[in-house]
Formats: structure tokens, C-alpha cells, sequence
């Protein structure tokens, strides 16, 4: 029991870490783009994050899903992104927690606050004050319609998770194969083998 709860500490300080980290990031990206722009970049932020947290709950649900046998096959015939995809797979409860818990939550707390900024623009134009009827109305109104949007987004894709989750794991693998390609063309890897090249043995007479 103790061992458990210890695994559980670690992993958990662990995810607690990288969503302060992802909050951070995905919050200043959004304050920075929202800073002076005009109401529709800000719409198109709110919706963008609505987005994401809909495509992460839709991964997470492939990948709690998604039979690791398919992958090896496909891993066998060379197929790219197999072997990747085979290994989310195999840590399906690591990769559906990180996708669900981290990615989604974020993106959810997100689009929450970057639409109290499109409300406050939106009175601005309307030459309202805080506190009025029709901040409220436009507030209730803007709320209702992302929280229609990510319920419904992610209850249809549900749907999409369950039936396509060999072919949206493949897809995640293919991205993983393709940043670790990245990846090994930026930082260039060490050569850790010894060089069994060896020198022509010169016979003396």
C-alpha cells in the first residue's frame, strides 16, 4: 500500500509539474495574442482552444481503446509510426491521463478565461457597462456557447475514438515519428560505439 501511494505521489507531482508548466505557456500565448487585437482574433482564440481540448479528448479516448496488436503488425511492415503507436498503446493509461487530465483541463481553463476578455471587449463595443443587462446577458450567452460547443465536440468525438482509435493512434505515432525526426536532425546524437574501424595491419619482413 505504502510503495502504491509513494508511485502515486511521484507520479503525480510529476503531472502536477507539467500542467503548471503547459498552463503557463498556453496562458501567456493566449494573453500575448489577445493584448491588442481586435474581437474576432480573440473569438478565434477561445475557439481554437476549445478545439484542442476537443482533439486531446479524442486521443486519450483512442488510446485507452486501441489494440497494441494492430500496431505490431503494421510496425512489421514497416509501416511509419507504427512502433510509436505501439507504444502509446501499450502506456495507454499514462498517455489517455496526459491527453484528458492535462491537455483538455488546460485547454478548457484556457477558453474560460480568455472568453471573460472577449466579454469585456464586446461591452466595450457595445458602450455598456460592467454589471448591466447586457453584460450579463452577453456573458451567460458567450458561456452557454462554449460550453454547447466543448460538450458536444467532445461527445461526438467520443463516438470517432471508439471506432477510429486504430487509425487516430497511428496518426499520434506518425506525429511522434515525425518530432523525433526533428528532433535527431536539430541535436545531433552522440556516438556512443566504440569505432571498430581498424587500421591495415602493415607486415614487416
Amino acid at each position: 500500500m505504502l510503495k502504491q501511494l509513494r508511485q502515486s505521489m511521484h507520479w503525480s507531482s510529476k503531472i502536477s509539474l507539467l500542467t503548471f508548466t503547459l498552463a503557463l505557456f498556453f496562458s501567456t500565448l493566449s494573453t500575448l495574442f489577445r493584448e491588442g487585437s481586435t474581437l474576432f482574433l480573440s473569438l478565434l482564440i477561445v475557439f481554437l482552444f476549445i478545439l484542442i481540448g476537443v482533439i486531446a479528448d479524442t486521443v486519450g479516448l483512442a488510446a485507452a481503446t486501441a489494440k497494441e496488436h494492430h500496431f505490431h503488425a503494421m510496425a512489421s511492415k514497416k509501416v511509419r509510426g507504427a512502433k510509436e503507436a505501439a507504444y502509446i498503446s501499450k502506456n495507454a493509461p499514462l498517455f489517455s491521463s496526459f491527453f484528458n487530465d492535462v491537455i483538455g483541463d488546460i485547454a478548457g481553463i484556457v477558453s474560460g478565461a480568455a472568453s471573460t476578455a472577449v466579454v469585456f471587449q464586446m461591452t466595450a463595443i457595445l458602450n455598456t457597462s460592467e454589471g448591466s443587462i447586457l453584460f450579463i446577458v452577453i456573458t451567460v450567452l458567450l458561456t452557454s456557447v462554449i460550453a454547447a460547443l466543448t460538450v458536444g465536440g467532445k461527445a461526438l468525438c467520443k463516438t470517432i475514438a471508439i471506432y477510429q482509435s486504430t487509425n487516430i493512434v497511428l496518426y499520434t505515432g506518425k506525429c511522434l515519428y515525425i518530432l523525433k525526426a526533428i528532433k535527431s536532425v536539430i541535436f545531433i546524437p552522440n556516438v556512443h560505439k566504440k569505432d571498430k574501424w581498424k587500421s591495415p595491419s602493415i607486415k614487416t619482413k
